[in-house]
């Protein structure tokens, strides 16, 4: 956890990262996002969770992220007070961050996977649902459905969704099938197609779509405290 570089923060951003599930990807990845957020008046939080390879997998790793969001917002109450808690997940990391929705004011999730039983069917990353779930879907479909943010809608918080059209990790047409089945459930979602941002784009903070990213953050921010006053 990082305190905010002002003397009160704008909100307490909960960042996710990705890496299909899998051991070799940790959260240094979100280090680029968390040192702009930082410098844009954000506290932090970088959550950890077991992967596979490392202890993690279905159901330990969604469990280890709530238990993560709950520890930093017990840690730090003040921070959770002064504006929007943002869940903020990048590919399986927006999964885990749209899972754990009921923990934050607002989720943002980047080329996020919504829909675990795609990554099985398409046997996306080498099929990384597989070691990720234990099985297939054909063999144990309510723990693939549980999985699935898709699933769980409506999520009852509001969402942005933001996707490159030329993602090679993530088809950008599940986050399309997402938004639609969001509004479908009256979710409030702002769903954004950014042209040319790549999967690892996502986590660049000088990549074209962070500034539209934390203009929203800072948008739910300010609502939650025009509601506090």
């Amino acid at each position: 956890m990082w305190a905010a570089q002002t003397e009160t923060p704008h909100g307490y951003a909960i960042l996710i990262h990705g890496g299909y599930w899998r051991a070799m990807w940790d959260a240094t990845l979100m280090h680029p996002l968390a040192a702009d957020l930082l410098a844009r008046g954000w506290a932090v939080a970088n959550i950890e969770y077991r992967r596979v390879g490392n202890g993690g997998g279905w159901p330990i790793t969604p469990d280890d992220v709530w238990s993560g969001i709950r520890a930093a917002k017990d840690a730090r109450p003040q921070w959770c007070a002064a504006g929007a808690v943002v869940n903020i997940g990048h590919s399986v990391g927006g999964q885990l961050a749209l899972l754990t929705a009921d923990l934050a004011d607002a989720v943002v999730g980047l080329a996020p996977v919504t829909d675990v039983r795609r990554v099985d069917a398409e046997e996306l990353d080498d099929n990384a649902a597989l070691g990720f779930m234990g099985g297939h879907y054909a063999d144990m479909p309510e723990a693939y459905d549980a999985a699935s943010p898709i699933r769980q809608l409506p999520l009852d918080k509001p969402l942005l969704i933001i996707h490159g059209d030329v993602d090679t990790r993530v088809p950008e047409v599940r986050s399309e099938a997402f938004a639609a089945a969001a509004v479908a459930a009256h979710d409030i979602i702002d769903y954004r197609m950014v042209a040319g941002l790549s999967h690892m784009d996502q986590i660049d903070p000088t990549a074209p779509h962070w500034a539209h990213t934390v203009e929203w953050m800072e948008h739910r921010s300010a609502a939650k405290r025009a509601v506090a006053r």
